[in-house]
């Protein structure tokens, strides 16, 4: 049964609350084609067309992800990078941001690899995040120091192509999930998408070096229950 709090959300839809859950849980967690998540709920006895599907996560995957709280406390090391992506045959440039956990702290979707696109990262990382880092790690495109001058002078940069592997790791749920796509359409639709997708991969985000395996089942189960929360579909009791 669903608790009384999931009826304005979803008021109007043919579906229930938890199938709607689920359904944007599967599209923004896992590289999957939304056909693929039609047949997996199909599998448990929902039926619901890909287009359904899609239009859930257009509706609600930006809402989720809203309402998704931040970590207490961000590492103090930054990872910086971009990586080019096609949309409709137009280069533009993924910036993205991750500290020493590999938890994202901010993306932008930027026709510029310039000064300029730098400076606009670093400002979106410092109002979001509150803070400046004790250092960041770029590679060695110089945009990164010109734009660091400006916008934070007293962070130590440490530019070595070797030092961003954390950052670079960070793109390969993106990459799979653009051939899933056929590619972002519209830049608009990439940052929506992105940003929706790097919050629910940071609530379950679970480290599995130095802790046990009771205490990885129950930080897994936390991030359940929070995502029903902020889904609204927690059972009553």
């Amino acid at each position: 049964m669903s608790s009384p709090a999931a009826k304005p959300l979803y008021a109007g839809y043919r579906f229930p609350a938890e199938v709607i859950s689920q359904a944007v849980w599967l599209c923004f967690r896992f590289p999957l084609s939304l056909r693929m998540v039609e047949e997996m709920l199909a599998a448990r006895g929902i039926v619901v067309s890909h287009e359904t599907v899609r239009q859930c996560a257009l509706k609600f995957g930006q809402e989720f992800a809203n309402q998704i709280r931040r970590p207490p406390r961000a590492g103090d090391k930054w990872h910086l990078d971009e990586v080019a992506i096609k949309i409709t045959g137009v280069q533009h440039w993924l910036w993205r941001a991750v500290d020493q956990a590999g938890m994202v702290l901010d993306m932008l979707v930027q026709r510029r690899r310039d000064k300029r696109a730098a400076k606009r990262l670093l400002r979106k990382l410092l109002k979001r995040q509150c803070r400046a880092p004790r250092v960041i790690i770029t590679d060695k495109l110089p945009s990164y120091e010109a734009a660091k001058r400006e916008v934070m002078r007293d962070v130590e940069h440490r530019q070595h192509k070797g030092l961003k592997n954390q950052a670079e790791n960070s793109y390969q749920p993106t990459r799979r999930r653009e051939r899933q796509m056929k590619r972002f359409k519209l830049a608009r639709q990439a940052q929506r998408f992105l940003f929706a997708h790097d919050q629910i991969a940071n609530l379950f985000h679970l480290r599995r070096d130095h802790v046990t395996a009771s205490e990885h089942r129950a930080a897994r189960a936390r991030a359940f229950e929070a995502w029903a929360d902020i889904s609204g579909v927690t059972t009553a009791t």
